[in-house]
């Protein structure tokens, strides 16, 4: 496999649309400029984390 068909695989382009207290997620955000990384990045981990817990890994 060639890195321009790696780099394909990993793209990200799709969305999810969330709900979330403004005070909540204020909060998170800032925080996350704290620890120098992005809101994004946090819950892409998150979701990451997840699905390897509950085995559903694509």
């Amino acid at each position: 496999m060639t890195k321009k068909q790696q780099k394909k695989l990993g793209k990200k382009d799709n969305q999810l649309v969330i709900r979330i207290n403004g005070e909540e997620r204020d909060a998170f955000v800032s925080l996350c400029e704290d620890l120098d990384t992005s809101a994004a990045r946090e819950i892409r981990k998150c979701i990451r984390q997840f699905l390897t817990e509950h085995k559903t890994m694509f």
